[in-house]
């Protein structure tokens, strides 16, 4: 019997022992399980704050359609040119400006009436080819560094070829892309591949159609490098304008009679 006791007290302090050694595993478990999370919640903090301390460079464009394309059409071109501007790294926003904007009623923080800034571009969308003294070219035509003009009926046609007049939205985005792509590149602008190629044939609107007609990675660098300066010229021209204000002399007070 007292054999068989000290046996039980054994047998108890060793399974005591070995719950401990188990209990501490299990602690262990979960110590390195929390600085497993830990870690990983701090990685993608610092991504987080690394993309909001810097975020892609951003560019306005007031669109001003005086074609007979619907909102539909163009807001779908909108869309279209924004994709291939953002693969080359650059936001835009886009600011729809009927011509109603221009007369009638004043409508109060209208930004299509606001001072064009360093990193804004007017758009134009015309239905055709016009006469005037900047060349003309079959998509449309730059004026740097903030104009911009798009042919409209030129995606028409495009797509009537193929009778898949769904196919405009596209196209047309793909012109705007390449318009705007002149302002924002620079000189020698035209590449032979890509959407800066100076002339499209089938294959160009079949990569159009696929999104595959993007900027190189080359005129990429230099758009974004182009926004940059041009971001850099709108807050120096604000710090400007509120130190103007600050110095304003006051109005002088009147004098009693």
């Amino acid at each position: 019997m007292e054999m068989g006791t000290k046996e039980q007290h054994r047998a108890f302090w060793q399974a005591f022992r070995d719950q401990g050694i188990l209990w501490l595993w299990i602690r262990l478990g979960i110590a390195v399980s929390l600085l497993g999370a830990m870690h990983l919640a701090s990685f993608y903090a610092d991504a987080v704050f690394a993309n909001v301390a810097e975020p892609s460079p951003m560019l306005r464009v007031r669109v001003n359609n005086y074609t007979q394309a619907s909102r539909l059409i163009i807001a779908k071109a909108e869309r279209e040119a924004g994709r291939i501007l953002g693969e080359a790294g650059l936001r835009v926003v886009w600011i729809d400006c009927p011509m109603e904007h221009y007369g009638g009623a004043h409508v109060p923080q209208n930004p299509c009436l606001e001072p064009l800034e360093a990193t804004d571009i007017v758009l134009r969308v015309l239905s055709e080819r016009t006469q005037n003294k900047f060349q003309d070219t079959v998509f449309g035509f730059a004026v740097v560094p903030i104009f911009a003009s798009v042919y409209y009926d030129y995606a028409l046609r495009s797509a009537k070829r193929d009778n898949d007049e769904f196919e405009v939205p596209v196209i047309l985005g793909c012109v705007i892309a390449h318009e705007l792509g002149h302002l924002l590149v620079g000189s020698n602008s035209h590449s032979g591949s890509g959407v800066m190629q100076p002339k499209w044939g089938r294959k160009q609107v079949n990569q159009a159609l696929t999104g595959g007609l993007l900027f190189t990675h080359e005129q990429s660098k230099r758009i974004q490098a182009e926004v940059e300066k041009r971001t850099s010229l709108r807050t120096l021209a604000s710090i400007s304008s509120a130190s103007d204000e600050v110095h304003q002399p006051a109005e002088p007070e009147g004098i009693p009679d």
